[in-house]
């Protein structure tokens, strides 16, 4: 099957460069499948799990709390602040996030703070429950 370069890559490394089939992307409009050929674009990720493919099966399962993917026919590189493979996430640390994320929305909200600044930290809260929801499933 053809394949198309899955770049992955952090502010302190890059964290997978192979060929891959396919990727799921949890983008902020829904999710999206990448096949090789796919139109150029850049998307924004909400928090959720990166899917990748490989010989018709999923080989690695990355949770993201948000980011960027530049897509191109031949490649695909994904700009995120980190990265947790999904084995490897804790309940309780997503239920820390959740709560510590709804403290500073409802903060945020009792001073009345900008339109802008209540949307990323709703983002917030919305990425460490899909921790949570990524970690029950694993």
């Amino acid at each position: 099957m053809a394949t198309f370069q899955l770049e992955f890559v952090s502010p302190e490394k890059l964290l997978l460069s192979r060929p891959v089939e396919m990727a799921l992307l949890p983008a902020a409009d829904g999710q999206m499948g990448v096949l090789p050929g796919h139109a150029p674009m850049i998307v924004a990720l909400r928090g959720g799990v990166i899917s990748v493919h490989e010989g018709g099966t999923e080989t690695d399962a990355l949770f993201v709390p948000g980011g960027f993917a530049e897509i191109a026919p031949t490649r695909v590189t994904i700009l995120a602040d980190e990265a947790t493979p999904v084995e490897q996430l804790s309940r309780a640390e997503a239920e820390q996030r959740i709560a510590a994320a709804e403290k500073a929305l409802a903060e945020l909200n009792a001073e009345g703070t900008t339109p802008e600044r209540r949307e990323t930290a709703m983002d917030r809260v919305l990425a460490a429950r899909a921790m949570l929801a990524a970690a029950q499933a694993a």
